[in-house]
C-alpha cells in the first residue's frame, strides 16, 4: 500500500474507535467492528435496548466533505453485508433494524444520523 493510503486507512481505523467509544457512551453495546462479509464491510454493528443499528462511519477534512460521500452503491453494499450477517446470528431477527452514518472530521464532535437510510 502506499503511505498516502496507509495514513488514510490508520485515519478511518481511529474515527471507527472514537465513534465506537462515543456511542457507548450513548448507551449503544458495540456487538461488531469491522464486520468483513464477501458482499460488503460494516464499519460498526451496535445494540440498544431491541434496536439493531448498522452503522457506516465517514471521515472527511470536512463535516460536508463526509456528508457527501455515501453513494447509493455503497448503502446496498452495506444492506447486503447487514443481511449476510443476520442471516449467521439468527438470534437477532426480532430486533428492530437500521441503518446509521456517523460523520466525522479533525476537530469536530461526531454527527450520528439515525436510519440514515433503508
Amino acid at each position: 500500500m502506499r503511505e498516502a493510503r496507509v495514513k488514510a486507512y490508520r485515519r478511518g481505523v481511529f474515527a471507527e474507535t472514537l465513534v465506537a467509544l462515543w456511542l457507548r457512551l450513548k448507551g449503544h453495546r458495540i456487538i461488531g467492528r469491522r464486520y468483513k462479509t464477501p458482499v460488503g464491510e460494516i464499519d460498526l454493528i451496535a445494540l440498544k435496548g431491541r434496536q439493531l443499528s448498522f452503522i457506516e462511519v465517514k471521515r472527511r477534512k470536512t463535516m460536508e466533505d463526509a456528508a457527501w460521500t455515501l453513494p447509493t452503491r455503497q448503502r446496498r453494499r452495506i444492506i447486503r453485508a447487514a443481511q449476510y450477517w443476520l442471516a449467521g446470528n439468527p438470534r437477532f431477527h426480532g430486533y428492530d433494524i437500521r441503518f446509521d452514518v456517523v460523520l466525522t472530521a479533525p476537530l469536530r464532535f461526531p454527527t450520528h444520523i439515525e436510519n440514515a437510510f433503508s
